[in-house]
């Protein structure tokens, strides 16, 4: 298998180790002249690192400043590689409801997001707050059993850093899930819509995560999105979906990014039909962007937990709640057809 080759734990990706005048491709090293440059031994930055909350040798000025830095990501990268056994190809977004697919993991590995230098913290009910690495299917994969969202009071740079981190770790396929309620009248509750494009709310009100300085390391100023969701894996799920014999058919349209906490109200939800997508959240947009702009393979699902009120005269109301519990109900087959979906995804170039 794939995931064992030859690779030493503390070591970059080679694909990304030296692309950068700043790269050093052992961590022991790195860490080391990045100690002795603020002054300290390896074992002072340690001890630094419980007074600094989950910051680890990041100095407390940086924690002021509006953004990360390459330096940063690194830093994030080689303490994960320092103590994971193999590094990953595949990372996996878990949304709300959807962590019970880390379940389906062998020979896993389990960090607090409190323990990672750098990681925010997952506030919100139904998003556990984990790293695991481990074998899905045959795949080396990274899961996030929680994500972090804007409505967290969280930048959008901290919301994606674990996008980059992923990048440097040797990640070449992005795969997000979250919950979303149906705009489509025609789709069901329980349903499992495939992610063809996305319509970025936010973005276009000004809040991309592209925003400010470009490094070149990560990508290109001005990433192309129009080919955001991969085609190919796309066609690969629609006949994995087949071959499962499922009775309701798998569903494939456009997701709407919403910055939330508030649900919609009945005039949005008919703004957003008429925008053209077919679920509506408030997450997954910025990971892909910058998992794009990064140069990794997305692709993606969202699990109809509820449909809007489109109706003035209802009395239904949107909640929480009810997302996690119908999540609970019809996450396990999504959680399913991803580990399936596993095997389909090319296997890394550098592969032996």
């Amino acid at each position: 298998m794939a995931v064992t080759e030859t690779w030493k734990p503390g070591t970059l990706c080679p694909e990304v180790a030296g692309r950068g005048s700043d790269c050093r491709g052992d961590a022991g090293a790195w860490h080391e002249a990045r100690c002795q440059e603020q002054g300290g031994s390896s074992g002072a930055a340690g001890a630094g690192k419980g007074a600094r909350g989950n910051r680890g040798v990041v100095a407390p000025s940086q924690q002021e400043r509006d953004g990360f830095t390459y330096e940063d990501y690194r830093n994030t990268a080689e303490w994960l590689l320092s103590k994971i056994k193999h590094r990953p190809q595949v990372a996996v977004i878990c949304g709300s409801g959807l962590g019970g697919l880390a379940d389906k993991l062998t020979e896993t590995q389990i960090f607090n997001y409190s323990d990672i230098p750098n990681f925010p913290q997952s506030t919100v009910p139904g998003h556990a707050g984990r790293l695991l690495f481990g074998s899905l299917n045959g795949r080396a994969c990274v899961m996030m059993q929680g994500r972090f969202h804007m409505y967290e009071g969280y930048p959008l740079w901290k919301v994606t850093l674990p996008i980059r981190v992923f990048q440097l770790l040797g990640v070449d396929t992005l795969v997000v899930t979250n919950a979303a309620g149906g705009l489509n009248p025609k789709f069901e509750v329980g349903d499992i819509m495939l992610i063809r494009d996305h319509i970025n709310l936010p973005g276009l009100c000004g809040q991309n995560p592209l925003i400010g300085p470009n490094d070149e390391r990560f990508g290109v100023r001005f990433p192309a999105m129009s080919d955001a969701y991969d085609r190919e894996m796309r066609q690969k799920a629609h006949s994995t979906w087949k071959q499962m014999g499922e009775k309701r058919e798998l569903q494939e349209g456009t997701y709407v990014m919403v910055l939330g906490p508030s649900f919609e109200t009945v005039a949005e939800c008919r703004m957003l039909q008429k925008l053209g997508a077919d679920a509506v959240g408030m997450s997954t947009v910025p990971e892909v962007i910058v998992a794009r702009h990064c140069g990794l393979r997305v692709f993606g699902f969202s699990l109809i937990t509820n449909k809007v009120i489109l109706d003035y005269e209802s009395l239904e109301k949107a909640n929480h709640e009810e997302v996690i519990n119908t999540g609970k109900q019809a996450a396990q087959k999504l959680e399913q057809f991803v580990s399936i979906l596993m095997a389909s995804i090319p296997p890394p170039d550098h592969a032996s």
